[in-house]
């Protein structure tokens, strides 16, 4: 497991000194930039498997990457897009998909337009999930930001209406986006998967929609915001069943009733501290089909936590957060204090950057809780815990990241 890591240890050494050879080429007297990072971890953990991956003997299958690049077409439009791949466990398995590819017009500085496969924004980091290098965690808090759901929240196929206005130097400035589009799992995310227990999922996705309004506030530091989606979901698959003695085939078909999310943010920096907090309501019911069989169910997960970085050397910053998730459901109960129903993760990490383009991070997480108890991933799969879970989970990931 860990020859992987190693080659690309040796890989990073050797591009390290040429990173920035290829950032800038002309075509027609327009600048086109190219950037790209990837990143390769290891995880273990004492018991209980993680995040699709054999974690409880050690893990280096947690390699990330991508490419983009963009060009000002004129003045006020630029072009853009990015190739992302990824192998978590078994999520991604190298099916490199477009993370985002937009045009994106200027027109005011309170009315702007973008459109095409547009990173959805959303709380302090779901259009920045991507950006790696901008943060101490080697994973952002799972409770708000669920790594084996990224594909699905990154970004929709639509268009947004955002801009930004001051409105006095005793109040600030506010910044809004407005969006609408299609939202399209991969079949190789985290949702799928943990239906795989019992459907094949052919396909997922629908109508997204929602707003953000964040406020740069007036105290120097100081941003406050909320955030809202809509969705109207549809699931197909096929699943077969044992019925006197007889496998039955037959399609499944889900389909939200009711699907969305409230998230609310804030974030302090002064100096070398950055504090971050925030809190997410997700709520889904579902009616479905299983086989000619109608079942429907809910989903109400709440997930908070409060996050802090000091840079304490030009080389080292340190971080820690406390991440708290819960969910409620027509299959696990309402009782959040069972350990099916919740994960509590404490975490410390520090990141040590070798220089401008390559860091690594070394992170401990101290879990209280599985969550696997409503159909909404949470980290733990039955699929890789097949002889049931333990309540307290400890994990230490490593990893490193070269970004140009």
């Amino acid at each position: 497991m860990y020859r992987q890591f190693a080659r690309l240890i040796l890989v990073l050494f050797g591009i390290s000194g040429i990173a920035l050879d290829g950032q800038e080429f002309k075509v027609l007297s327009r600048t086109v930039q190219v950037h790209g990072f990837v990143s390769q971890g290891i995880a273990s953990t004492n018991d209980n498997n993680w995040l699709t991956m054999n974690t409880s003997s050690g893990s280096a299958a947690m390699t990330d990457m991508g490419v983009n690049m963009s060009v000002p077409i004129t003045d006020r439009l630029r072009i853009g897009a990015q190739v992302y791949d990824r192998d978590l466990g078994e999520l991604g398995q190298w099916h490199p998909s477009l993370d985002w590819g937009v045009a994106d017009y200027r027109f005011k500085d309170w009315l702007d337009f973008r459109g095409g496969k547009v990173k959805t924004v959303a709380g302090l980091y779901t259009d920045t999930q991507d950006l790696d290098f901008l943060r101490p965690f080697a994973l952002l808090p799972q409770s708000v930001y669920p790594i084996d759901l990224r594909d699905a929240t990154l970004g929709h196929l639509g268009a947004d209406v955002y801009g930004r206005f001051p409105v006095g130097d005793r109040i600030g400035s506010l910044a809004y986006t407005v969006f609408a589009g299609h939202r399209s799992d991969s079949l190789h995310s985290g949702y799928p998967y943990l239906l795989s227990q019992w459907e094949q999922v052919k396909s997922y996705g629908g109508l997204q929609y929602g707003g953000d309004l964040r406020w740069t506030t007036a105290v120097k530091g100081l941003l406050l915001g909320a955030s809202r989606i809509n969705e109207d979901l549809t699931s197909k698959g096929e699943a077969t069943i044992q019925v006197d003695g007889r496998e039955i085939q037959g399609p499944v078909l889900a389909h939200t009733r009711k699907n969305w999310a409230n998230q609310f943010y804030g974030q302090y920096t002064r100096g070398r501290w950055r504090l971050d907090s925030e809190f997410r309501r997700f709520y889904a019911d579902i009616s479905a089909s299983y086989l000619g069989i109608p079942h429907n169910s809910f989903q109400d997960a709440r997930g908070w936590y409060v996050a802090g970085a000091y840079r304490a050397a030009p080389w080292l910053q340190l971080g820690s957060y406390y991440s708290r998730y819960t969910v409620a459901s027509s299959e696990g109960g309402t009782d959040r204090s069972k350990p099916g129903n919740h994960v509590f993760d404490k975490v410390a990490a520090a990141r040590v950057d070798l220089n401008r383009f390559w860091n690594v991070k070394v992170e401990g997480h101290f879990m209280d809780g599985t969550g696997n108890r409503g159909v909404y991933p949470a980290g733990f799969y039955p699929q890789q815990n097949a002889n049931g879970f333990q309540r307290n989970t400890t994990a230490l990931v490593v990893k490193t990241s070269f970004s140009f």
